[in-house]
């Protein structure tokens, strides 16, 4: 099962890299419509995404800069759960830039592709609470599963922005 996962996510994650590569500053940025979450940078040049606990209706369209801060959370805080750390309260994870935010996307990619090689199928049977929560009942199997779909999601939506933002720009 686990080399079924690592393949899944192999091809999960070069459909990523393949939009990620090509995006140039200024994607990050571009607002495709009126109602949009992005990031923003405070007084001390920090860069902070915009927000809600509960899902806004009607859903804000993300930028890129927004998509890639949310890979930045959502990977970071898998990874402490994989691992057994405290994950990073939301609210502490910025966006560090452009092409930072895609540099340490890669690193997230390289670390997590490490961890399941370390694993075995016997360990992807261990409960795992994220992103359910505790006593979902699920299992590390899910958990990779379920990075494995976020990861292409996400990078379906970075590829069609940047597709949208290219196309409106050629025929400017």
């Amino acid at each position: 099962m686990i080399a079924l996962l690592r393949n899944q996510f192999d091809l999960a994650w070069a459909l990523t890299d393949l939009h990620l590569s090509v995006l140039a500053d200024d994607d990050h940025l571009w607002e495709p419509g009126p109602l949009v979450w992005t990031v923003h940078e405070d007084a001390s040049g920090r860069w902070w995404p915009d927000f809600a606990d509960i899902e806004p209706d009607p859903i804000p369209v993300p930028t890129i800069g927004w998509l890639t801060w949310h890979m930045i959370f959502w990977w970071s805080t898998a990874l402490a759960h994989v691992e057994g750390r405290p994950p990073p309260p939301r609210s502490e994870i910025d966006w560090p830039g452009p092409a930072a935010a895609v540099q340490q996307i890669g690193a997230l990619s390289a670390r997590w592709s490490r961890l399941l090689e370390s694993l075995t199928d016997a360990d992807l049977l261990v409960p795992s609470a994220f992103p359910w929560g505790p006593n979902s009942g699920r299992s590390l199997a899910d958990t990779v599963l379920w990075l494995n779909v976020e990861l292409t999601k996400n990078a379906a939506e970075i590829g069609q922005l940047r597709l949208l933002r290219s196309a409106l720009l050629t025929s400017s």
